[in-house]
């Protein structure tokens, strides 16, 4: 979810040591977006929505924006809502969409295409994604803080931090645990990893952190979706791929990428991945053939 200049070649490649599934290319937007981020489903417009950051994505420049597609890829709304930053991770409840953005978290009224409020985290350097529980909590990751804010009761805090979170990316709620994928340890010299990331989870009730697996690294992890099947889909932004990660680590590569591959979303009702690629301007969607 980073803007970096190494690019890779695409290609597809499918695997079958985990027994994954099969991915076919179904559409591909036009590169008509601007460094999209992250992409989900409203079941109440039967549309996507894509954050785009437009520019660096730490600079508050008001360049940053919300675009609306059909599901079969095509552009609605370019420029569906203005006025934010370098927005990155989204969530809903119901009509609300949740919108990370850089220091603050965005609260968007759907139906009235609406800024509604604006939660500030404190301390925060680069708000990244967002997951929300069953009781309606909000989660949201930092990951060059190493914490993770929560809403609550209309209350924006600090609800976990921990160097054990290396660098947390992708956010996933999945029973009454959060599952996170990190980035892994960076060395200082921008994104780049000494140690990449891999899955942690931590129990939402006892906030006890530990990793899936063995703490094998297995990439620098940007989104974290259920397949519906038991195991995770995982983005890996540097290598440019995306991954089958099942409960206990270990990981499959379904499909190389150029780099940039980033925070997606998985419809199991209609074996949909949609991936977007932040540094081609566009989304990616394929078909899961189990």
């Amino acid at each position: 979810m980073k803007f970096l200049p190494v690019i890779v070649a695409f290609c597809l490649i499918s695997t079958s040591a985990m027994a994954g599934p099969k991915l076919k290319p179904i559409w591909k937007t036009t590169p008509d977006l601007k460094g999209p981020e992250s992409v989900i489903y409203h079941p109440g417009s039967d549309s996507l929505f894509v954050s785009n950051v437009n520019g660096s994505p730490d600079a508050f420049d008001s360049n940053g924006f919300i675009s609306q597609l059909s599901v079969d890829g095509k552009i609605l709304s370019l420029h569906w809502l203005d006025d934010l930053n370098a927005p990155k991770g989204l969530a809903l409840n119901g009509d609300y969409l949740y919108v990370a953005d850089i220091n603050e978290l965005v609260v968007i009224d759907v139906a009235n295409k609406k800024i509604v409020q604006r939660y500030q985290a404190e301390g925060a350097k680069f708000l990244n994604d967002v997951a929300i529980d069953k009781r309606g909590n909000v989660y949201v990751s930092d990951m060059m803080t190493n914490r993770i804010y929560r809403l609550a009761a209309d209350e924006f805090t600090l609800w976990f931090v921990d160097p054990a979170l290396e660098s947390p990316n992708g956010l996933l709620v999945e029973h009454e645990s959060l599952i996170v994928g990190s980035w892994g340890n960076m060395t200082g010299d921008g994104f780049a990893t000494d140690v990449p990331g891999h899955l942690k989870k931590i129990d939402l009730n006892t906030l006890e952190i530990s990793s899936l697996g063995d703490k094998t690294p297995i990439g620098n992890l940007d989104g974290v979706e259920a397949d519906g099947m038991g195991n995770y889909l995982v983005t890996d932004w540097m290598s440019g791929r995306l991954m089958l990660v099942s409960p206990n680590g270990s990981s499959e590569t379904l499909i190389e990428f150029e780099q940039g591959s980033a925070d997606h979303t998985v419809m199991p009702e209609n074996d949909l991945v949609i991936v977007p690629m932040m540094l081609q301007n566009n989304v990616l969607a394929f078909r899961m053939i189990r």
